[in-house]
């Protein structure tokens, strides 16, 4: 199988917090990794969310919510 997104994280958003897995695809006889963390709801927080996936390289981000994270005008 051909990977297309060697670096890539998915992010579950709840009104708490929100948990980032990233997964890095190994090469040749590496492993590949996968690291799960959880962040706050707090402005600095999801900085730092921001801040990691830099650091770690990801260029495709997945992020999935049961309930709404863009409040419209009016809502």
């Amino acid at each position: 199988m051909e990977v297309i997104r060697p670096r890539c994280v998915g992010i579950d958003v709840s009104t708490k917090d929100a948990t980032a897995c990233i997964r890095v695809q190994g090469q040749g006889r590496r492993a590949t990794s996968t690291t799960v963390s959880t962040w706050g709801s707090t402005t600095a927080e999801i900085l730092a969310v921001v801040e990691h996936r830099i650091a770690e390289q990801v260029s495709c981000v997945v992020i999935e919510s049961t309930s709404e994270y863009v409040r419209h005008e009016g809502a």
